[in-house]
């Protein structure tokens, strides 16, 4: 009874919260007659929400929890990371948007994977690119499990693990039985939450630091006045890698473009496309300085960065017990509002791209059904993971957008955009970008973030192939190759 009379508050609030997933998954599940429907809402979605839901899709626990506090611990140079969120949007819906979503819906494509092997013409291509998503995601899916188990643990005053085990279950349901069109619903209602979230966040945070002012006082204190250098806590060339692979993930990360392809027209396009830049500028501005707030508030250190925003909601001589509850609630749907997409892509994935290419499923609800099963199977594995987390929330992220950046990055800038490049371009561009990645980090010089020899090899080995490739078709020794069916090719 003691329990129950501590944390009613956040009970109340997460069973209120509970009844939208249920009501979303409903409706989800209602809208859903086909395959395309259940991967990406039949592509008749608007840009109000699709803008939201690509916001939220990327703001995770991962930044309320993670980036919120790095600064921390990298100082005033962690402060860029909001513009180039920014700027990266804006590449996405101007640059990615409005082809793929014309291009894919002319290919027939539904995820990733199959717009590589459509446009390539290259079954390999295909599954390469379905391994690599399956393989990024669960080191992705692992950091947002770790930052909503460590919120639940810390309001509820349980177990790190049985609070894991409790957002599997949540996450898990509404996702298998709703589809996209449940997870854009409800990710429209966490962006608007995340966004008051940030404002609550932010404000409590400098008003027990002191005022906007106190960075002043962070600056001139001995034990924090390296901060505020370029190379506050690593070589800053090391730091724009951190940067850039935690951001260039809005261009290239499949969860992210799934929402491209479910716009309803070019208009749509337009109004995701201020939607989301705008959240994402109100929203990080407020939390990438929390970390260096806190230095005024906890000048003797934390047990880790990951620890900064959970210490700081548990206070209430900072914030008000209410407030302290809508916050976790508004964490929660940080966490759930990138699982849910990550989790479609996974299971999407798998079953279109490679247990399908063996055994094709007979109706479309038969595919509907097996997708549903694969999301719950992929939640239970990385819950299992999540028990025993392998690394920092930020270091997750970190590698899992270098994956993304180093092996998708030209094939899908080439694929959208130019002829040139075929199916062993593609091969020879994801199998370079993922080596380099792997084999920089225990043989690379440290002052070099991975992601950037990734990204340069996957494109260096892209134009050799496809020069080859092009030198090939035009020798006249060469036997002139089958056109690629009509049905995918535009």
């Amino acid at each position: 009874m003691t329990w129950l009379a501590d944390h009613w508050v956040v009970l109340l609030l997460l069973a209120a919260y509970g009844a939208m997933l249920v009501r979303h998954a409903w409706e989800g599940a209602r809208g859903t007659r086909g395959v395309a429907d259940y991967y990406v809402g039949g592509r008749r979605m608007g840009g109000i929400a699709l803008g939201l839901s690509f916001f939220a899709t990327y703001s995770s626990t991962n930044s309320f929890v993670g980036f919120a506090g790095q600064s921390y611990a990298y100082g005033a140079p962690w402060l860029l990371l909001a513009p180039m969120i920014v700027v990266f949007c804006v590449l996405a819906w101007t640059v990615i948007a409005p082809r793929l979503r014309t291009v894919t819906q002319e290919l027939g494509s539904l995820t990733i994977p199959d717009f590589i092997g459509f446009r390539f013409d290259s079954r390999a291509a295909r599954v390469l690119a379905a391994a690599i998503v399956l393989f990024s995601s669960f080191f992705y899916l692992t950091a947002v499990f770790k930052g909503a188990g460590t919120t639940l643990a810390a309001f509820l005053d349980v177990g790190y693990q049985p609070a894991v085990w409790i957002f599997f279950a949540i996450v898990m349901a509404y996702t298998a039985v709703g589809g996209f069109i449940s997870v854009v619903k409800t990710d429209a209602v966490q962006g608007v939450i995340m966004i008051a979230a940030a404002l609550l966040l932010f404000g409590g945070t400098v008003s027990a630091a002191g005022g906007i002012g106190a960075l002043g006082a962070v600056s001139r204190m001995d034990a924090s006045r390296h901060l505020f250098t370029w190379d506050a806590a690593m070589p800053f060339p090391v730091l724009l890698g951190v940067l850039i692979s935690g951001t260039i993930k809005l261009v290239v990360e499949p969860r992210q473009l799934s929402r491209f392809y479910a716009l309803r027209d070019a208009r749509a396009v337009r109004h995701g496309a201020w939607i989301a830049t705008l959240s994402f500028l109100a929203v990080y501005a407020l939390l990438v300085p929390i970390g260096l707030y806190a230095r005024v508030i906890y000048p003797d250190g934390v047990p880790n960065t990951d620890a900064i925003v959970p210490m700081l909601l548990t206070r209430p001589d900072i914030f008000h017990p209410a407030v302290s509850a809508f916050m976790l609630v508004a964490l929660v749907a940080a966490a759930m509002s990138s699982v849910d997409s990550v989790l479609l892509v996974m299971a999407a994935t798998f079953h279109r791209d490679l247990v399908a290419l063996v055994r094709p499923a007979r109706t479309d609800r038969a595919a509907v059904r097996a997708t549903a099963a694969y999301v719950a199977l992929f939640a239970l594995v990385t819950t299992l993971i999540a028990l025993n987390p392998p690394g920092e929330i930020v270091t997750l992220t970190s590698f899992s957008g270098s994956l993304y950046a180093g092996c998708f990055l030209p094939v899908l800038l080439f694929g959208l955009y130019s002829r040139r490049g075929d199916g062993r371009a593609a091969i020879a561009s994801m199998a370079a970008g993922l080596f380099a990645l792997l084999a920089w980090k225990p043989f690379g010089p440290a002052a070099v973030h991975e992601v950037f020899p990734a990204m340069a090899v996957s494109l260096t080995a892209y134009l050799l192939s496809a020069a080859a490739a092009r030198r090939d078709a035009t020798s006249p020794r060469s036997t002139p190759s089958a056109p690629a069916p009509s049905s995918r090719s535009w």
